[in-house]
């Protein structure tokens, strides 16, 4: 067994759904980029006796402890969550630090990973896969949503992003969106999602968001991801207190983003993060500029990110030895 274990997982943004009717067997579908600049780090190590610390740890002690019984082992960990996103922000926390977990004491003890494995048993990826095929890639993931079995919805489609394009995430750190039961009733109560808008929603993916990103066309693949926010975002306003997005900060701030030329703005998941694209970073920290100078945005955290094309890093530390990474 290794001394010690760090891995280190990128945040992602839910860039929409792709089929909320569910028509043809399957539901829901995601598309998803991973970014740099938020994301989640955890440190393992054999102890004497348990330890969990840091943001989040109940939430990492109960992944720890699910792992254990799987793994069968009987062993004490010194667990830290280092770093970690904001829970419940929109941005993926649940299912990386699970993983993260999952991937650590296995690589503890020389065990192969088995990220979908992991994330049936830690109960993850109950709706998206892009949460399991980003820790292992990163990118931009499509999944083909959930069947009629518990597995998760698989990956269908993995592309790389331009680095140099600019991301803006937009959080605010006084509200939470949707989950948990909460969640689950606001899609109960939603009206049927009809299947013509799920077929526009599959066009806009297939037909114009991937092919542009293919051809590194920033424009066409912002127009499309606006259009599928746009109606995604109508649908669940009945959910969100009429608006297309959770935190009014947030929508105040992207109403100016796009008055200042930023593209592909919509809001990750139930929000209340939301997120834009830029030509470069550059221009990037110039929008961010004028956002934070404005009253109206005021608390909230804005953060110029960029797409990060590899999934988790996963660094082993041997006994008297710098990491290496696995």
């Amino acid at each position: 067994m290794t001394d010690g274990v760090t891995v280190s997982v990128p945040a992602r943004l839910h860039l929409g759904f792709l089929d909320l009717n569910g028509g043809l067997g399957r539901r829901f579908g995601s598309i998803g980029l991973a970014i740099n600049q938020l994301g989640t780090r955890i440190t393992i190590a054999p102890a004497r006796q348990m330890q969990v610390d840091g943001p989040e740890q109940e939430r990492a002690r109960a992944a720890l402890e699910t792992m254990r019984r799987v793994l069968a082992l009987g062993g004490a960990y010194r667990l830290s969550v280092d770093e970690t996103v904001p829970a419940h922000a929109g941005l993926g926390s649940g299912t990386q630090i699970a993983l993260a977990v999952a991937a650590g004491i296995r690589r503890l003890h020389d065990l192969p990973l088995d990220v979908t494995g992991d994330a049936v048993c830690l109960g993850r990826g109950g709706r998206s896969g892009i949460g399991i095929g980003l820790f292992e890639s990163g990118g931009l993931v499509v999944d083909g949503g959930r069947g009629a079995d518990d597995a998760p919805a698989p990956v269908i489609c993995r592309l790389p992003v331009p680095e140099s394009w600019g991301v803006l995430a937009v959080l605010d750190p006084s509200r939470r969106g949707l989950h948990g039961a909460d969640e689950a009733a606001a899609f109960a109560a939603l009206a049927p999602f009809p299947a013509e808008t799920s077929g526009r929603l599959c066009r806009l993916v297939l037909m114009k968001a991937l092919p542009c990103l293919a051809e590194r066309d920033l424009a066409g693949f912002s127009a499309a991801i606006a259009q599928v926010q746009n109606l995604l975002g109508d649908y669940y306003a009945p959910a969100q207190g009429g608006s297309r997005f959770t935190s009014p900060g947030v929508a105040a701030a992207l109403e100016l983003l796009a008055r200042e030329g930023a593209l592909g703005i919509g809001q990750s998941s139930w929000g209340p993060t939301g997120f834009a694209f830029a030509p470069s970073g550059a221009e990037a920290e110039r929008l961010a500029t004028v956002v934070r100078k404005h009253p109206l945005c005021r608390g909230l955290d804005i953060r110029v990110c960029a797409a990060l094309n590899r999934g988790a890093d996963i660094r082993v530390r041997a006994a008297g030895a710098q990491a290496q990474r696995a």
